[in-house]
């Protein structure tokens, strides 16, 4: 059950409409993985505002994205269908996006142009469930099936694939740590901190510090952006508040199942919980809000995996 803060109406705490390039600063967009089994090419990004209450309308839809032959993903698009992350990141004083897909797809595209700028095929047989852009242009990916995180050197041009691996069982999650320099990545019962040594064309990747006491099947990892020493972490069991600054869980949840969770920069959680008469085990057509209230959005038809707040900062 979500925790309740007073009585105040959830639709009073979301922000008012905004361009994309405005609001990826003020994080009042929520963007998920629509996912699609029975059509992949239809499974889309769907970026979706969440102060218009009805999300079947044009009005709430922001920008919508799928790799196409026109926007530079020829021969890729084969791995895509169940996109299974996506965040907003700049790079270079431009806003881009980095977007996974269990199919296999990792890549980087401009935002909002969606043209590409780096991908690859990280294979199916691997289940890439995460991603992130590290701030030498590489990227992270964690893949599940197969168990790893890696370092793709997308900093050596747009279809690099050479990448530094690092092993860690059912790994769901990464998330890059500006203030200490290092990549948490969460697998399992495990939330570790990487160091990234190296160069950008050679990265190597250490563990530097891990966080105890997490249940298993981690899932989500993402910021606590009201508060820039926290992260939110998912498991099958729990959801968590860790502290980076200690490597300790400082809040604990009992709420199982939650497949993605984030908070906008106000406090205003956003997740996904699978529902009932979805295509998968693991799908829903309805995004929870909470704290401060309570709502949902729903998109009829819609198999979303994952909402994420659409906010370019890393904490």
């Amino acid at each position: 059950m979500f925790r309740l803060l007073g009585s105040i109406c959830v639709l009073a705490t979301f922000l008012t409409s905004a361009p994309p390039a405005e609001a990826a600063e003020t994080g009042r967009l929520v963007a998920v993985t629509d996912q699609s089994y029975d059509n992949l090419p239809a499974a889309r990004i769907r970026l979706m505002d969440p102060a218009v209450a009805d999300w079947d309308t044009a009005a709430a839809r922001k920008w919508t994205w799928s790799p196409t032959s026109a926007n530079g993903f020829s021969g890729l698009t084969g791995a895509w269908g169940l996109p299974s992350d996506v965040k907003l990141r700049m790079k270079a004083d431009a806003y881009v996006a980095v977007v996974t897909d269990s199919r296999g797809l990792a890549a980087l595209i401009g935002y909002p142009s969606g043209q590409r700028l780096w991908a690859v095929n990280v294979g199916s047989a691997n289940n890439p469930h995460s991603i992130e852009l590290l701030p030498d242009g590489n990227v992270a990916v964690a893949a599940s099936t197969d168990g790893f995180v890696r370092v793709y050197t997308a900093s050596q041009g747009s279809s690099s694939a050479a990448y530094a691996s690092y092993a860690l069982p059912d790994a769901h999650g990464v998330q890059w740590d500006p203030t200490r320099q290092v990549l948490w990545v969460l697998g399992g019962s495990k939330l570790a901190a990487l160091k990234i040594t190296g160069t950008a064309a050679a990265p190597k990747l250490t563990e530097v510090a891990s966080v105890p006491g997490l249940t298993g099947g981690g899932h989500d990892l993402t910021p606590v952006l009201e508060n820039h020493d926290l992260l939110w972490v998912s498991t099958g069991s729990k959801v968590y508040q860790v502290s980076k600054s200690t490597a300790t869980i400082v809040t604990t949840l009992n709420e199982a199942g939650i497949k993605s969770i984030s908070s906008m920069p106000n406090a205003q959680e956003v997740r996904t919980t699978p529902k009932s008469g979805c295509r998968t085990d693991w799908c829903t057509d309805t995004v929870n809000f909470a704290v401060p209230g309570t709502a949902t959005r729903k998109i009829t038809g819609a198999e979303i995996y994952k909402a994420r707040v659409w906010s370019s900062r890393y904490e």
